[in-house]
């Protein structure tokens, strides 16, 4: 076992204990400030427990989220008159155009077909051929 691990008064390390002033703790939850989301999940402000309370002693919270040991991660408010709704995550993130399919030897990615066919090999109907091929084209001019 080292010394220098277990450093205390009259080793090596620090001599002098009462020559360093300590520095004075802040327990951690006195100055930290929760951030609160609107419903859209866009920040709306980082505040502290007291004004949290206020907010929601006006009712203006809708969750308040926890972490495991008790102390409060971050807060959402309701959604007020005149704010759009948020957006779902299917609008984010567009259309699926791979899928999982369960095969013989077990799961595998397959692209989706856009013509609803799930025999052939045919991913783009052949009515849509055309604007798909106008759409490069459209790419592919400087």
């Amino acid at each position: 076992m080292s010394l220098l691990r277990h450093a205390s008064a009259g080793t090596l390390v620090n001599l002098f204990p009462a020559a360093v002033p300590a520095t004075p703790r802040v327990p951690k939850n006195m100055n930290t400030s929760i951030p609160v989301y609107q419903a859209d999940g866009s920040l709306y402000a980082s505040v502290s427990e007291q004004r949290l309370a206020r907010l929601q002693s006006a009712g203006l919270v809708s969750r308040v989220v926890r972490h495991r040991k008790g102390h409060i991660n971050r807060a959402i408010l309701f959604l007020r008159p005149g704010e759009p709704k948020p957006m779902s995550v299917s609008s984010v993130m567009g259309t699926r155009y791979s899928i999982k399919e369960l095969l013989d030897h077990g799961p595998a990615w397959d692209l989706k077909r856009l013509g609803g066919n799930r025999d052939g090999n045919t991913y783009a109907p052949p009515e849509m051929r055309t604007a798909f091929l106008q759409v490069v084209a459209d790419c592919l001019v400087p």
